[in-house]
């Protein structure tokens, strides 16, 4: 990152090639369209080509600044369309205009699991949380998790199997994790 803020092209090659990808996957993943997600991306390298001094090394890995970026990057441009269009998605009244298949009680029966799942994540340990993040929103392997936070993919996995747990007990589901780690000791 120290050749990319010394306007080195080919170092900002390199972390272009190198994370490109997962920065496209999370912005897709996260808006839903290939042009808008497309836009993110390169708005955010260029902005990292431009400013590439922002970076930190002692607050996490490029993979994760980059994923940090890409994300902020996307909520400011659903800002911006929500501003654009007038619209306030948070808003009761835009929610009492949607069309009836959206407010079936089953929608919200998923929309109130959300929101108790949202509330289980929020009580994790920072580390834990994003892993579970990265994997279950970021739709990202272990591999590449371990890749982007710059740790061993077995520190992943153990992070992932302690949220988890940790998310199924506030959840209510305790049932379940029993039976899972006493399966593991019968034979």
């Amino acid at each position: 990152m120290q050749r990319v803020d010394d306007a080195d092209a080919a170092a900002f090659e390199v972390v272009f090639d190198r994370y490109s990808a997962v920065a496209f996957s999370l912005a897709y993943r996260m808006c839903g369209r290939q042009s808008i997600a497309e836009d993110i991306v390169q708005d955010t390298f260029l902005s990292l080509w431009r400013r590439g001094g922002r970076f930190d090394r002692a607050r996490g890995s490029v993979g994760a600044w980059v994923l940090g970026a890409v994300r902020n990057r996307a909520i400011d441009s659903f800002r911006h369309e929500t501003a654009k269009t007038g619209r306030n998605v948070s808003d009761d009244v835009a929610a009492e205009g949607m069309a009836a298949r959206e407010r079936t009680d089953h929608e919200v029966e998923r929309r109130d699991e959300a929101r108790h799942v949202r509330g289980a994540l929020e009580q994790l340990p920072a580390e834990q949380r994003r892993v579970i993040e990265l994997a279950y929103f970021g739709g990202f392997t272990h591999t590449e998790i371990a890749q982007m936070l710059d740790i061993p993919a077995g520190t992943v996995k153990g992070r992932m199997r302690l949220g988890l747990t940790r998310m199924r007990l506030a959840l209510g589901n305790s049932a379940q994790v029993g039976v899972a780690s006493g399966a593991g000791g019968r034979r």
